[in-house]
């Protein structure tokens, strides 16, 4: 039997060198494994633009209550994601794909369902578990089905369905919503999710597991779950509980205690949740603390667009989905070049770039944006600027994360990019709620203005951070043979 190694995104297992696919089958596998990480992909952007319909009806519950729709998701995918695709190395891609897809169906059932928002969040949660069983098994899956030379096309392709899923969230968000009410952004989930296990029965193939690995730190995942929702419900009630409040106290130093506790496992344990000897490499350190900064903005400033084009500007919420879709379309078109000239100039020049584009295209915003709509004149220009500045940092930043790596371990390396993306993005929105209030409704202009220039601060620090990368990383030179970068799973890009 050929022992099997690790997908490049923390995934299943995928044999040395498989037995070449029959074409039809290896696009039986591509279709089932696509709609798993569709569906998956889809829940990182069609949930913002829901947020004022769900604001509407859970009314009596304050905004820090509302926004763990959003970090419940990002908590539980960052804190499983790593030991999910271990799981799937152990007990089989197959099987943690299939309860991946059971688990993610029946958690957008409660969603739509919840009478409470207590429920919506919980069900939130168990879609972040869902979510962070069925990403790398569904890689792991696609890989194991195409002959090695085709791997790298094929991952760049499972990598456009996710983008295109993120692109395409806003505006069909915006017709569900407008259609049926914010609960159909969760049904939705469910025709697509019984599709990919109908078909997947058929036609997955089942990579054998390696039982002889040592079992995932489950305990550790329990950990950092623990200690990040501490941190998070900290931020987020420090406003209204008040800072120096005993409850916030004992959930910021309780997450300083646990998140303490979870780094002394880490380096004890043979499967650790976070690899501490990942971050020996300078570059995968650096890359990573700047996606932390990065993300702690970009998703606040994701959800803030959403609530300001609905409550200050009074967009319906079917027109404030068109008018942020333009931004994740410029993300997906330029993705590609943006990973190809960061191969030929470095990592360093194109990520400097793209923080300082991202961060103007936020100055726009919040010198320019008024209580009156200038939609083409002000948004969509500040909003394009930003989907550049997207394109060359989110993608660019995963590929740097890895490309110090050893190949053996570009799986755990972008499983912990990934990871370091849902932490950043779960304290961004924990920040938002700070930065904006409590109130649903009636925002003045003055907190988005605040927000914005929040969020273009953090760009500001992650290209500052970006300046400790070696200054030729990442490029291709024309005499070496060129290396297919390792393509990430799909990013949230939604700008």
């Amino acid at each position: 039997m050929v022992r099997p190694v690790t997908g490049p995104t923390g995934g299943a297992p995928v044999p040395r060198a498989p037995v070449p696919r029959a074409p039809g089958r290896a696009t039986a596998v591509f279709a089932v494994t696509a709609l798993g990480a569709f569906m998956a992909s889809l829940d990182l952007s069609i949930v913002n633009i829901a947020f004022p319909s769900l604001a509407r009806t859970f009314a009596s519950d304050p905004r820090s209550s509302l926004s763990w729709v959003v970090t419940g998701y990002a908590i539980a995918f960052g804190s499983l994601l790593v030991v999910a695709g271990r799981t799937a190395d152990r007990l089989g891609a197959r099987r943690v794909f299939f309860a991946g897809l059971v688990v993610f169906c029946l958690a957008s059932a409660l969603c739509g369902l919840a009478p409470t928002l207590t429920l919506l969040d919980a069900g939130r949660v168990l879609q972040g578990c869902g979510a962070a069983l069925l990403l790398p098994a569904s890689l792991g899956l696609l890989l194991a089905s195409v002959p090695a030379e085709l791997r790298t096309l094929t991952v760049a392709r499972w990598g456009g369905i996710g983008a295109l899923a993120v692109a395409t969230g806003p505006t069909v968000g915006a017709l569900l919503v407008t259609a049926g009410g914010w609960r159909w952004v969760f049904f939705v989930n469910l025709p697509i999710g019984a599709t990919a296990l109908l078909l997947g029965r058929a036609v997955l193939p089942a990579p054998p597991p390696d039982r002889t690995r040592t079992a995932p730190d489950y305990l550790g995942a329990l950990l950092v779950f623990v200690a990040l929702g501490g941190l998070v419900l900290g931020l987020t009630e420090g406003p209204s509980w008040g800072w120096g409040s005993a409850g916030v106290v004992a959930c910021l130093a309780g997450a300083a205690v646990i998140g303490v506790a979870f780094l002394a496992r880490c380096g004890r344990h043979p499967e650790p949740v976070l690899d501490l000897t990942l971050f020996e490499s300078p570059t995968f350190s650096v890359a990573n603390a700047a996606m932390l900064a990065y993300a702690m903005g970009f998703f606040a400033m994701l959800l803030g667009n959403v609530l300001f084009l609905t409550g200050v500007w009074r967009y319906s919420i079917l027109e404030a989905g068109l008018a942020i879709t333009p931004g994740p379309l410029v993300v997906a078109l330029v993705a590609g070049p943006a990973g190809r000239l960061a191969s030929r100039i470095g990592f360093r020049p194109v990520l400097l770039a793209g923080a300082a584009i991202v961060a103007s295209g936020l100055a726009i915003y919040a010198l320019r944006v008024t209580t009156h709509p200038a939609y083409l004149s002000v948004w969509l220009p500040a909003t394009l600027l930003v989907g550049l500045g997207v394109a060359l940092t989110f993608p660019v930043m995963s590929a740097t994360a890895v490309s110090s790596l050893k190949p053996e371990r570009f799986s755990v390396g972008s499983a912990v990019n990934q990871t370091a993306r849902q932490v950043g993005g779960a304290i961004g929105i924990a920040l938002l709620v700070v930065i904006l209030g409590e109130s649903s409704a009636h925002t003045p202009l003055e907190r988005f203005q605040h927000l914005w220039w929040y969020a273009a601060g953090t760009a500001v620090v992650s290209g500052l951070v970006c300046l400790f990368l070696p200054r030729h990383a990442g490029q291709v030179h024309r005499d070496v043979p060129r290396v297919p970068t390792p393509v990430a799973a799909p990013e949230p890009q939604r700008a």
